[in-house]
């Protein structure tokens, strides 16, 4: 695919494509070139959104499981025929690897497809017995109306189409809102969605610049239309928009940050558990909820997994490969930053130079969207690093001696989205997963894990509420309960 500076990505609302005349530019974070043109949603073009949004849900309402699931299967087949255009659109918009695109969120975007289609028949009500003589009851699931979805750009065709298949599959219409950073890859998502036979007006999607964000965003939380909110992104950001939605007394679903941790014991297979946490801490450049911000290793075999370990970061992401992309230069500067207050407070980088300047693998210029893997150990609760979120490719190594202490340190974060544990005895691990404050916990295999039959959210401030499986379709449904005298 060449780019195309003169080309202006579309918004999609009620089924037409719509280029506004405000538009601002989409720089690729790989060649750090202009790539093209993004059209940018006003005031008007999200009142309309929501507009075809509601004028479109009694029908999507109403429309049997049989006709969705025709819908969702054809969408699936044609991210299959498209795979190779839809994963250049997020290499070219994100700098992902192949490994990250092609290989994961493109075919796992089709997969999900598929696993929705096969749940949409399984929404089912129930027939109480009532108390009084003569009277029955029923209780019936009914989708809330309109949703506002919200998703960021690390794993756009996951988290974007998630967002999205859920409330749909329950019955409600949707009005998607995408990150600035990646306008065509979520263009493309209502595009595959309309050649699938979706009605116009079920999904609207848009995007703007990031100085409208607030405006926009505040004014579809307060429409009338927008029943519930589901918000994938930063905790500070979903701190603003569930403040938002409560003052408005709307419900929302809020997958946030994380702090994980990996907890590799003293009886773990250390090269399993090094290559584990190589891939939990540095997949996509940190960028990933999920991702290993924090391994705990036991004390008597620190030494032999520290090996280990950078062998595994090397062989994956080192070697004669050009330095891993970050999609924002900010996100370079606060993960150095984290480190240097680190070093500085006594802790010591044992892999990687987070002072070496990157550079273009093709220009040699120096580049900042780039950045190699740096594992810091010794890190302590008062350096910024135990505690802040880095999101990106650095991550700490601390020891422990008991499993009490490991589970302290682990939990003794405000995040709680994922962790893992590494042991050969199964008792072990599922004693410690069970004690810690987190959505999900995984017992020799990598922090960073999300299949569609498995529920997916966070406790503490990294959410709440589920994505996934029947617990993804439950978020957007609601109780009713209806009695009648017979």
């Amino acid at each position: 695919m060449t780019n195309d500076t003169s080309y202006t990505v579309p918004l999609l609302i009620n089924g037409k494509e719509v280029t506004t005349k405000t538009t601002f530019s989409i720089t690729s974070p790989s060649s750090h070139k202009e790539i093209w043109q993004s059209s940018s949603a006003s005031l008007e073009d999200a009142k309309n959104a929501t507009s075809a949004a509601q004028a479109a849900f009694p029908a999507w309402a109403k429309m049997k499981p049989a006709a969705k699931r025709d819908i969702f299967m054809k969408a699936a087949d044609i991210i299959d025929s498209r795979k190779d255009e839809l994963a250049d659109y997020m290499k070219i918009e994100m700098g992902a690897a192949d490994a990250f695109s092609s290989g994961f969120n493109v075919p796992k975007c089709a997969d999900m497809l598929r696993d929705v289609a096969g749940r949409l028949s399984t929404v089912m009500g129930h027939i109480p017995t009532c108390e009084a003589e003569g009277t029955a009851a029923l209780i019936v699931k009914e989708p809330w109306g309109v949703v506002l979805a919200i998703a960021p750009w690390n794993a756009p065709y996951v988290l974007g189409m998630r967002s999205i298949l859920y409330p749909l599959a329950a019955g409600n219409t949707v009005v998607f809102k995408g990150s600035e950073f990646c306008p065509r890859t979520w263009w493309a998502i209502g595009n595959i969605l309309t050649e699938a036979g979706l009605p116009a007006g079920v999904v609207n999607v848009l995007f703007h610049r990031p100085e409208d964000a607030a405006k926009v965003t505040s004014a579809l939380i307060e429409d009338p239309a927008i029943k519930k909110i589901n918000f994938t992104g930063s905790t500070a950001v979903g701190r603003i928009i569930s403040s938002q939605a409560g003052k408005n007394l709307k419900p929302v679903l809020m997958e946030l940050g994380g702090k994980a941790s990996a907890i590799v014991c003293a009886d773990a297979d250390l090269q399993k558990a090094a290559t584990q946490c190589a891939l939990g801490a540095f997949l996509n450049s940190g960028q990933i909820c999920m991702s290993s911000e924090k391994v705990l290793v036991h004390k008597s075999i620190k030494l032999q997994f520290l090996e280990a370990f950078k062998g595994a970061v090397e062989g994956i992401f080192g070697g004669d490969k050009p330095a891993p992309i970050t999609v924002m230069p900010a996100a370079i500067d606060k993960n150095k930053k984290l480190i240097s207050d680190a070093v500085s407070k006594g802790a010591k980088v044992v892999h990687g130079d987070h002072e070496k300047e990157e550079v273009h693998p093709e220009t040699k210029e120096p580049s900042n969207t780039r950045m190699r893997p740096v594992i810091v150990e010794g890190v302590k609760k008062e350096m910024d690093l135990f505690y802040t979120e880095s999101f990106g490719p650095s991550v700490s190594l601390i020891e422990f001696e008991t499993e009490e202490e490991a589970i302290e340190i682990a939990n003794d974060t405000d995040y709680g989205l994922s962790g893992a544990v590494f042991t050969e005895n199964l008792g072990r691990g599922f004693r410690i997963a069970k004690q810690i404050e987190t959505g999900a916990v995984h017992i020799n295999s990598m922090t960073v894990h999300d299949e569609w039959t498995l529920p997916h959210g966070g406790a503490k401030a990294s959410g709440f509420g589920r994505f996934n499986g029947n617990w993804g379709i439950e978020e957007f449904l609601r109780t009713k309960t209806i009695t009648y005298q017979e």
